[in-house]
């Protein structure tokens, strides 16, 4: 309850210098009521010693009390006070954001806990939260690219695609096609007019499909303003456990394999369109990149923001007008013949 009233402001304080008069009032009523000026003068009160005061005499002030609290509680009701909601930032120009995934069969290595999928999905939407105020889409790509979501403000709706995302996903052409992937990123946010325009591409190996090559994708984002963040996913030594065939069944079968990632293309594409590229060699690394990317490409908004307010006199109001009906029924009732 302090917390709440803390977070409590009046819209219209001039309205609350009419408390001031609440003094005021209460010495009006004490002499009104013929408190202040004796009716009778007696030379002796002896004679009255055995007579009780009836409890309606001693609790008819209860009246007067409740106007009090009737005419302070409409007061404040008037004075219009208002809770804090939140701050409405006036959004100036903002981030348009593709996210670009590798879905090929080497996505289901599993040098990433559970798999480099799964880590990949699970740090995109986690990128989602964190850019509230942004339009986000998602690209996939293996042998051949398509969109899986165009740009959109509807972030739960998007995390919902995200999460259904699977390696090898429908009739999808088998291979790394990253210069489809890129280019298929491009093509969704090129007629944007947002302020800003990037593209995030996660993938773990070399291009060895498609008929735009990296490059030449790269050189396309460049010329729309398209700023590339490109994240290569594998561990950085070692042979990994990945799958290099499906069963009839749909299982993989699982070998050892290095980690084939063309870093110096990828590199390349980055610097071309003014971004950069990061190498990702597990979970908690992914999760670093993703966090610098945030910190790189900020949404600026004005600085003039509003701050959200909710209208709080209605239990003010409320608890006034029960005050009313209250003081009415014992002033007709209990306390009829002394008023």
């Amino acid at each position: 309850m302090i917390e709440w009233w803390d977070n409590i402001i009046f819209a219209e304080t001039w309205v609350l210098w009419f408390l001031t008069a609440i003094p005021a009032y209460a010495i009006l009523i004490y002499y009104l009521g013929g408190r202040g000026r004796p009716a009778l003068t007696l030379s002796s009160f002896h004679f009255l010693s055995g007579i009780r005061v009836p409890a309606k005499v001693k609790w008819r002030s209860v009246l007067y009390l409740l106007r009090f609290l009737i005419v302070i509680l409409l007061i404040t009701a008037f004075a219009r006070p208002q809770s804090k909601t939140g701050f409405k930032r006036k959004k100036g120009e903002g981030i348009d954001i593709m996210l670009v995934l590798d879905i090929s069969q080497s996505m289901d290595a599993q040098d990433f806990k559970p798999s480099r999928m799964e880590a990949a999905k699970m740090q995109a939407m986690h990128f989602v939260d964190q850019r509230p105020d942004d339009r986000i889409g998602v690209c996939v790509f293996s042998g051949e690219a398509f969109t899986v979501c165009p740009l959109t403000s509807d972030h739960e709706a998007l995390k919902m695609l995200i999460t259904n995302i699977e390696s090898n996903q429908g009739e999808l052409e088998q291979g790394t096609a990253i210069g489809m992937g890129l280019a298929k990123g491009v093509e969704r946010i090129k007629e944007s007019k947002a302020k800003s325009k990037i593209v995030v591409l996660i993938t773990d190996g070399s291009n060895n499909k498609g008929t735009i090559q990296p490059l030449d994708a790269g050189r396309i984002a460049k010329t729309f303003g398209i700023k590339t963040y490109i994240i290569g996913l594998g561990a950085t030594q070692g042979k990994v456990l990945s799958p290099t065939s499906q069963n009839p069944d749909g299982s993989y079968v699982m070998q050892y394999q290095d980690v084939d990632i063309d870093e110096s293309t990828l590199m390349e594409i980055a610097q071309t369109t003014g971004g950069k590229y990061f190498r990702a060699s597990d979970t908690r690394n992914l999760e670093n990149i993703y966090e610098e990317i945030n910190k790189l490409e900020k949404t600026e908004f004005d600085k003039n923001g509003t701050e959200e307010r909710q209208e709080e006199f209605l239990p003010f109001l409320l608890a006034a007008l029960i005050l009313v009906l209250g003081e009415f029924i014992l002033r007709y009732t209990t306390f009829d013949s002394l008023t």
